[in-house]
């Protein structure tokens, strides 16, 4: 049986065409189900899925750059965490959400800058469940820079290139449910490769609790 997957995705830079891709390639483990603009978001529609997928920066879709997530709503996904149900964040979804502490303590750090797209090497911690096998391999990507929070968190993935090294891979657990980051992704050539496919197929199924 799969398991239901709300995906946020669309923005301004990243397309949700390229998420789709990337999702759909991971086969019918999953049944997953694409809101792309943030204006059709609501906390009581997010709590009918056991495991969400934040693709997306804070703005409403390709079209508009106004936030979907304001203040007003700032708790919704640490109360849907505490509840029990699992957090994806990859690569846009660390992005635009200063004004909402509650949101990057969740998460767990925020999208600082990236350089131009550059040759990207993807290192795993070895022996971790979450890179079970997964071995380094490089991509053409834009190198996020965090700026991590003061919640403990167990990264499990780093990212290098002329530019330095960077945590890019972490979970965090929140209440009783479970937050996974991958910041990775820009473009189709990341979410499509075997070993970035391998580490979304893990960060899903930990956060859903599916192992």
């Amino acid at each position: 049986m799969s398991t239901r997957v709300m995906v946020l995705c669309d923005d301004m830079w990243h397309p949700a065409e390229i998420v789709r891709r990337g999702l759909a390639a991971l086969g019918d483990s999953f049944d997953f189900e694409f809101l792309e603009n943030g204006e059709a978001w609501s906390s009581h529609g997010m709590s009918e899925f056991p495991l969400t997928v934040l693709a997306k920066a804070n703005m409403q879709s390709s079209k508009t750059e106004e936030p979907w997530l304001t203040p007003k709503f700032d708790r919704a996904f640490t109360d849907y965490v505490r509840c029990g149900n699992g957090l994806a964040v990859i690569h846009a979804g660390t992005a635009r959400y200063g004004e909402l502490p509650p949101m990057n303590a969740l998460i767990g750090g925020a999208f600082e800058c990236h350089p131009e797209p550059c040759e990207v090497t993807i290192e795993p911690v070895q022996n971790h469940p979450l890179t079970a096998g997964v071995t380094p391999f490089k991509v053409r990507d834009e190198h996020y820079f965090m700026a991590m929070g003061t919640a403990p968190v167990d990264v499990f993935l780093q990212s290098r290139s002329k530019h330095g090294v960077q945590p890019a891979g972490w979970t965090r657990v929140e209440g009783e449910g479970r937050v996974c980051v991958l910041t990775p992704g820009h473009g189709a050539e990341v979410w499509l490769h075997p070993g970035f496919q391998l580490l979304l197929r893990n960060a899903l199924r930990w956060a859903a609790k599916m192992n």
